[in-house]
């Protein structure tokens, strides 16, 4: 593999910065998740997003959460038909095998990949279109939350789009049949959430009202 290179230098002195002080005065937690093994209480899918700080939201420790981070934090339908399928196989790890007791859907403003499917929609992006566009055929998925959208302001769609990327991904997590067993059997809770990065503000989709509500 001539093409790999060494690590960037300012990575590694961050490592050690790491290992020097949040290591070093938490060795005996890092050698106890170590040797026990992962239990996370809850399995978040979020955006790929470098802004989305999934455990600094929450607070969370090492341990906590079983994340999975793709474009758009999009669940794709069930679909067993021996591709290859990330998040598919994610899901199904953090609820039959790690039996996890919550799986959270968070989406985020600002979302380059929901306003890449916009643009694609809109035949304001013909490179999404391509066969060969891994994000476009990524996308696909969030085409009936587009074409459900009201009529409006560009910029107020994009917006309810990011919403309709949670509601997407959980309705297409009840395809699942082992997701549908554990919800229905009470072992397993759903959750839409998404998050303004500028404002630090949270919003939970309240399936009574049908609407994003801040937390």
């Amino acid at each position: 593999m001539d093409f790999a290179r060494p690590l960037p230098e300012y990575l590694i002195k961050r490592y050690q910065g790491w290992r020097a002080t949040t290591y070093s005065e938490n060795k005996g937690w890092y050698r106890r998740l170590a040797d026990e093994g992962q239990r996370p209480r809850a399995m978040v899918i979020s955006c790929c997003d470098s802004r989305v700080h999934v455990t600094a939201i929450f607070g969370a420790d090492s341990g906590e959460f079983f994340i999975h981070r793709n474009v758009a934090n999009l669940v794709p339908p069930y679909e067993p038909d021996g591709d290859h399928h990330g998040t598919s196989a994610a899901v199904e790890y953090a609820v039959c095998s790690l039996k996890v007791s919550h799986v959270i859907v968070l989406g985020h403003s600002g979302c380059g990949g929901v306003q890449g499917c916009y643009d694609m929609c809109e035949g304001k992006a013909p490179e999404l279109e391509e066969k060969t566009s891994f994000v476009g055929r990524w996308m696909d998925i969030l085409r009936p939350g587009y074409e459900a959208l009201d009529t409006g302001d560009d910029s107020v769609r994009v917006a309810e789009l990011e919403k309709r990327a949670v509601l997407v991904s959980l309705e297409n997590l009840w395809t699942f049949p082992f997701v549908r067993e554990a919800v229905e059997g009470g072992t397993l809770s759903l959750h839409g959430l998404w998050t303004h990065i500028g404002e630090g503000g949270l919003e939970a989709f309240d399936p009574a009202s049908k609407r994003f509500m801040p937390v």
